[in-house]
């Protein structure tokens, strides 16, 4: 019984361990191995379509994890040559050539070398988290609004039995030269009374509040139909003019446009007020 439940493959695993493998078995493993790139190239040239398609995905994954492979071995070894210099002279991948002349006092003993390209990519990822900083927004989390608290349904028809039109709710920017879709065709309506031009926004490192401009909405946390509607509620970031300040870039420029960060409720208060992320 327990032959029989035994699983088809390993009759191969079975055989091998009572009679062992042939004399030129390894040989021949090595030989179909290096030969097997060159079929799968053959296979790779031949294919079509979605076949092909799937076949690249597979072996652009094989490649990427192979690269990995050989940058985590290159990392390794580049560790190993900066490592002690009573290492570098023996036969495991040392370079003789870095070996130190005379004696180190003890206070530098402890210290490491580092690469030049060491110290660049350090100073990369330090740019990268200066930049990220810069979107630390002051409210990372904000209350999701339902489709009901944003839209109203409006009825329409000659009898009011269509219902595909929506009012929106909460207050909205449409830009300078807006102008509406035919009323029989408009879906989304975004009444005169919350269209919105300026905003009081809060420079945290002057400390003062100014009243500019918005020069459009950047992004809506409730989702991109919002953001493309131009709903601007609590959290949303909007874009300001803020020439008036006579903010300079280090080159000299005079900066026109800033994000900043709606941060009470436009439609309770009946003003925009925000935070500039500087």
């Amino acid at each position: 019984e327990e032959e029989r439940r035994m699983p088809q493959g390993d009759y191969i695993e079975e055989f091998r361990k009572k009679h062992g493998t042939r004399l030129d078995h390894e040989e021949r493993t090595r030989k179909r191995e290096a030969r097997s790139v060159h079929r799968a190239g053959v296979v790779a040239r031949s294919l079509t379509g979605l076949k092909a398609k799937i076949h690249n995905k597979q072996r652009f994954k094989q490649k990427a994890v192979m690269k990995k492979t050989l940058a985590m071995h290159a990392v390794k070894q580049k560790k190993k040559r900066l490592g002690d210099g009573e290492d570098d002279n023996e036969d495991d991948g040392g370079d003789p050539a870095r070996v130190r002349d005379g004696a180190v006092p003890s206070y530098l003993l402890d210290r490491e070398q580092v690469s030049r390209s060491k110290v660049l990519s350090n100073t990369v990822k330090q740019k990268r988290k200066e930049k990220a900083g810069k979107w630390d927004v002051p409210l990372p989390k904000v209350r999701a609004v339902a489709e009901d608290e944003m839209f109203r349904v409006m009825k329409s028809g000659k009898r009011k039995n269509k219902e595909w039109k929506r009012m929106v709710t909460k207050v909205t920017f449409v830009g300078e030269g807006f102008t509406r879709k035919p009323p029989k065709y408009e879906r989304f309506i975004r009444p005169m009374g919350l269209r919105f031009k300026k905003a009081h926004i809060t420079h945290p490192e002057l400390k003062t509040t100014f009243c500019l401009d918005i020069i459009g909405v950047k992004k809506n946390p409730q989702g991109v139909a919002y953001t493309q509607l131009g709903v601007i509620t609590k959290g949303t970031v909007i874009e300001v003019n803020v020439s008036d300040l006579g903010l300079v870039t280090n080159a000299g420029k005079v900066v026109w446009g800033k994000y900043a960060q709606v941060t009470n409720n436009p439609e309770n208060d009946g003003c925009i007020n925000g935070v500039l992320l500087v």
